[in-house]
């Protein structure tokens, strides 16, 4: 890309026979440029085709992950080791974003500024603008910090619907045979709830980063979840919302739905029991506090039942499990081509992890 940017900007004023020639000897010249190695400068920790990756954006999300962890000010900080150890993971997890960022731009998929809008106004929806911007400055974040990440997370996302989601195709012949070879674990021994959680703590989530959060604030959360149980009540759709606001990352991509639950292991939680067992189908729970290992309210859930089940023989001409086992080797098969999709991208990547070599360097004699 940087190489078309470049050529058409000096290579009309040369002679057409000559433009092949000389092309060819410049791409020579900055490849073999390129293929030195040389570090940029101290302020940058790795490149990505070129693409540079700022410290001062890494120690950005180191300390918001040391805040996430619940590190606060004046608590003893990583040790030295542990502290790279961090920015190593969080470096490495910055320079696949920015080679899915970079697919994204050549295929035309980066989100609008009506994407980022859009999403950005439903984030607030809780809020009052003066409560919103509390909750920035508790994560050391600027309004354009969030809108750069809601973007960059808008488009990962079209990105993978448009060159995997899109193309994954189960047929029916692909969920006999799931079913046939998998046929005891449609017979339910006991009853089975099939429920869906909106959790919050009363701290909006980091885009990208919806299962971290800061010292939860109780008053915020119950607030919150309040007013999401209010919208639901008032028509809108729990999925939609549970996307939008749940702070449990294992379920927001799925619309809040934790699957099938069995009796037994809704017991575990008795203040869940009690509250599920006595709904209906598509009713809501009030709700609900969460604890902490240490009984400490650390925010608040609702639950939908979408289904009940009750023991026994499921066939494969039931819809539901039907579009139980389409779901699930879709999830599977999504999860597999996402994961070999990011591997080729990254071999085709030109990728320099500075911050990386600079640590083996400083820690080998």
């Amino acid at each position: 890309m940087q190489f078309e940017a470049i050529f058409p900007a000096w290579m009309r004023a040369i002679p057409s026979r000559m433009r092949p020639v000389i092309a060819l000897t410049a791409s020579a010249f900055l490849l073999a440029a390129i293929g030195c190695n040389h570090a940029p400068g101290p302020d940058v920790v790795a490149t990505v085709n070129g693409k540079e990756i700022l410290r001062a954006d890494l120690e950005k999300y180191y300390k918001a992950s040391l805040n996430n962890q619940g590190q606060a000010q004046g608590q003893q900080q990583p040790a030295t080791e542990q502290a790279d150890i961090m920015r190593l993971n969080i470096l490495h997890g910055m320079i696949e974003d920015e080679i899915l960022q970079q697919r994204a731009a050549k295929l035309n998929l980066v989100a609008s500024d009506e994407d980022v809008n859009a999403k950005l106004t439903e984030m607030k929806t809780p809020y009052t603008e003066e409560e919103f911007n509390k909750q920035l400055q508790q994560r050391n974040i600027t309004l354009d910090d969030l809108k750069r990440d809601i973007r960059r997370e808008l488009t990962k996302t079209k990105l993978i619907n448009k060159e995997i989601e899109s193309k994954i195709n189960i047929t029916d012949a692909d969920i006999t045979a799931y079913y046939n070879a998998h046929k005891a674990e449609f017979n339910l021994i006991e009853p089975t709830y099939r429920l869906s959680q909106i959790i919050v703590s009363g701290n909006p989530p980091q885009q990208g980063a919806a299962d971290q959060h800061k010292t939860p604030n109780e008053a915020e959360a119950r607030k919150e979840i309040e007013t999401i149980r209010g919208r639901i009540q008032g028509g809108e759709d729990f999925a939609t919302l549970a996307t939008q606001f749940t702070e449990n990352a294992n379920f927001a991509q799925s619309g809040g739905d934790m699957g099938f639950v069995t009796e037994t292991q809704l017991h575990g939680d008795p203040v869940v029991y009690g509250a599920v067992s006595k709904l209906k189908q598509g009713q809501i729970t009030d709700a609900l506090p969460v604890f902490d290992p240490s009984h400490k309210v650390i925010g608040y859930a609702i639950y939908k039942l979408n289904s009940l089940e009750a023991a026994g023989q499921r066939d494969l001409s039931d819809p539901r499990t039907h579009e139980s086992i389409r779901q699930g080797l879709r999830e599977r098969k999504g999860q597999l081509l996402n994961l070999a999709y990011l591997e080729m991208l990254h071999d085709q990547a030109q990728v320099k992890n500075y911050f990386a070599e600079q640590i083996v360097k400083e820690g080998t004699p």
